[in-house]
């Protein structure tokens, strides 16, 4: 028998198979996170402005609408303790909330229940009482806050400051400056855990989350480049002596190396393996190798800390969501469009990613809704809840022509063997001695806006241009003046994002390669120069702008495939065409049975349904769909 899927771009099938065989048993034996959790992160669609009214109000939804699917984790994203203030922004310095040990607590202005010491105590109780369990994202170490205040350190065993060899440590005793966290160095450094107090300031933080009654913890900025095993190593041991269990997450800014794998893949029960993902296709996209590379490496559902792991794939930014960035709260649709969002969550479920929404679930509509949940059920039957799954290579492809007159077996096809590319241009940052910077000009567009323009070659393709403007900023006298000081670039002339030099959460620790743009802010990161040589500066950290070129290679192929198989002995099947044209996707059964130890799959005896469409499949030699 062969599977045939005609898909058109960015489409794909999720494809539930059904064969009279005994159904795989499963051992009753309870661990940790035996399946990838499910819940709500608040950061696509809140950014770090969420009040305790909108996660209340948030979780309220989620325990109505989204629980009876699986979802059972509220989860608070970052700077949950910074004051929503002009000037406070996710690196900036000086507006944390911490406690007398340098500890952050809740902001009392957003969080008002976290008053007289109380934390996020009875957030999590009411969280709890509807059903769900509390989550909440932390830092690497450290806040620079502290450290700069020289705060003593709580000893948690006697209640009063932590004391050794005679004398009182401080902040300052522990902190590393020079391992600040790489898209937040004003924010957070690693403490040093060879010392007695450094372990102690860890061990009150995390004794602090279990006190509050927290379920779930999102570390950040300890894995991929700004990896601290000895910070993961250290807090895996305090989580194994805590009162109550927390699931306990690690989220870095890049890709992890295999080294990186290997070092800490038993020791947590969950670990990112990307930067922030965002809607677009290129984000969803990017993960489709990620995925793969997880899978052959054995690191899906492996054991890890008193459970399994489950590599996360990051949030699903769909339904109602806020900007990257942003101080403002939800206010716009995710760009994806309805198939690129099919194809996101289809992925995530057959990859086993934990499935944390991102969208404003108070605004959850009909279809966001079916989306996040029907792939959860087909029937009676959780496709989550699977025994077996893996990344499936044995697929192949063929393009055919769009001409709605011919039928499928006068289609003419070619192999997917070749390869197109794609090109981009990027701003990259090198040193201004490098003789390619001096290629910048100023071209005039009317008397108020100037664009600054990359001069080189780039062949066929157009320059890339940057719009110039002199930032308003407010004078003594309360009236609007230009500063003086360098000036805004933008990606358009409709100025609501600039190009910002500071390390965010993409950047590695001590490597930056490319600008990314954000809300216009009067700091040093967005303020940039132009000299008469023709090089263009950033005020930041004195590196020059140049533009770089990347004709990409597009995959080979252009077809991707996951199967899994069910508790009752179901297969699932999910083919990918990431291919700009309709293409025939193909697989023997004979492939299926190699990709299926232990399982004989009989040709006669299989039935078909696609889960999206509930369309079932003819009982012949061929299944095939068709999206228009």
């Amino acid at each position: 028998m062969r599977i045939h899927l005609l898909s058109s771009l960015f489409l794909f099938s999720l494809f539930l198979l059904s064969f009279s065989s005994s159904p795989h048993r499963v051992s009753s034996q309870p661990e940790h996170a035996s399946f990838p959790p499910r819940g709500w992160n608040s950061y696509d669609s809140f950014d770090w402005i969420l009040s305790e009214v909108d996660y209340l109000q948030s979780a309220e939804m989620i325990s109505q609408r989204l629980q009876p699917y699986g979802y059972e984790y509220a989860v608070v994203d970052y700077l949950w303790y910074r004051k929503n203030v002009p000037g406070a922004y996710p690196d900036s310095l000086g507006f944390d909330v911490i406690d007398e040990w340098g500890r952050l607590i809740p902001d009392p202005d957003r969080w008002p229940s976290s008053e007289d010491g109380k934390g996020f105590t009875e957030v999590a109780q009411k969280v709890q009482s509807v059903g769900l369990k509390f989550g909440i994202h932390v830092m690497r170490g450290l806040s620079r806050q502290a450290y700069d205040a020289n705060t003593p350190i709580l000893d948690t065993t006697t209640g009063g400051a932590y004391e050794e060899s005679g004398r009182q440590w401080r902040a300052k005793d522990i902190g590393i400056t020079e391992r600040a966290c790489g898209w937040m160095p004003h924010g957070f450094m690693s403490v040093n855990t060879k010392l007695g107090a450094g372990r102690a300031f860890l061990r009150s933080l995390y004794e602090q989350y279990a006190e509050w009654g927290v379920d779930f913890v999102k570390h950040d900025c300890v894995f991929g480049n700004d990896l601290d095993v000895d910070e993961i190593t250290f807090v895996s041991e305090v989580l194994q002596k805590l009162n109550r269990p927390i699931l306990y997450s690690v989220s870095p800014g890049v890709i992890p190396t295999p080294v990186m794998e290997k070092d800490i893949s038993g020791l947590v029960n969950m670990y990112r393996v990307t930067g922030d993902d965002w809607d677009t296709w290129g984000d969803v996209a990017a993960h489709f190798d990620v995925s793969r590379d997880f899978a052959a490496a054995n690191k899906i559902g492996a054991k890890g800390l008193l459970g399994r792991s489950w590599p996360d794939l990051d949030m699903l930014p769909i339904g109602w969501l806020s900007n990257a960035g942003s101080n403002r709260g939800p206010h716009r649709l995710s760009n994806l469009n309805l198939d690129e969002q099919k194809t996101q969550m289809t992925l995530w479920a057959m990859a086993r990613s934990p499935i944390m929404f991102g969208g404003d679930v108070r605004r959850l509509d009909e279809t966001t809704s079916s989306l996040i949940t029907n792939t959860l059920h087909s029937g009676n039957k959780l496709v989550l809840a699977r025994t077996t799954w893996r990344h499936f290579p044995y697929v192949t492809g063929t393009k055919v022509s769009t001409n709605k007159t011919t039928n499928h077996s006068q289609r003419s096809g070619r192999s997917l063997k070749e390869v197109g590319t794609s090109h981009t241009q990027f701003v990259g940052f090198t040193s201004c001695n490098h003789p390619e910077v001096n290629s910048w000009s100023v071209k005039a567009v009317d008397q108020d806006v100037d664009q600054i323009c990359w001069k080189e070659s780039m062949g066929s393709h157009e320059p890339l241009c940057l719009y110039k403007r002199k930032p308003l900023l407010p004078s003594d006298d309360g009236r609007l003046t230009y500063n003086q000081g360098g000036f805004h670039l933008f990606a358009s002339d409709g100025m609501e994002f600039c190009l910002d030099a500071s390390p965010r959460k993409k950047r590695a620790s001590k490597e930056f390669t490319s600008g990314s743009f954000f809300r216009c802010r009067s700091d040093a990161s967005q303020m940039w120069d132009l000299n008469s040589n023709g090089s263009l500066i950033s005020s930041y950290f004195g590196l020059c702008a140049t533009v770089k070129s990347i004709d990409a290679n597009v995959d080979n192929n252009g077809v991707r495939s996951w199967i899994a198989t069910g508790r009752k002995g179901e297969v699932y099947v999910a083919l990918f065409n990431l291919n700009s044209e309709k293409t025939v996707i193909s697989a023997t059964m004979s492939d299926l049975t190699g990709a299926l130890p232990g399982r004989s799959l009989n040709a006669t005896s299989c039935h078909g349904t696609e889960v999206w469409s509930g369309k079932r499949s003819r009982r012949d030699k061929e299944i095939q769909y068709q999206w228009r």
